[in-house]
């Protein structure tokens, strides 16, 4: 079990501190950057906006940007993996395997 240290991140003003792996401390801060970006969008002008509802609507809108890509990678897997079927298939026709 690895150690975690404390990293102070900053969202939409406010100020969280979160344990994290050592290695993992710069990509959590570039995902907390994200995040404060995308919540500063669902704001908007609207500064009033209740701070749980910007978080869930962001997170919302992330979650579904990784989803989307996801199903984009398995597609790309299946395509990938019906070619090498295909190329395997050739080979085998020119080698003369059954």
């Amino acid at each position: 079990m690895s150690a975690t240290e404390p990293v102070n991140v900053h969202l939409l003003d406010r100020e969280y501190t979160v344990g994290v792996a050592p290695d993992e401390r710069t990509s959590l801060i570039a995902a907390a950057k994200l995040l404060d970006s995308r919540m500063r969008e669902v704001r908007g002008s609207n500064r009033m906006a209740a701070v749980d509802r910007v978080a869930v609507l962001a997170a919302l809108n992330l979650a579904h940007e990784l989803q989307q890509l996801r199903d984009e990678q398995h597609a790309r897997d299946r395509e990938v993996a019906r070619t090498l079927q295909e190329l395997h298939r050739k080979l085998d026709s020119v080698l003369g395997a059954p």
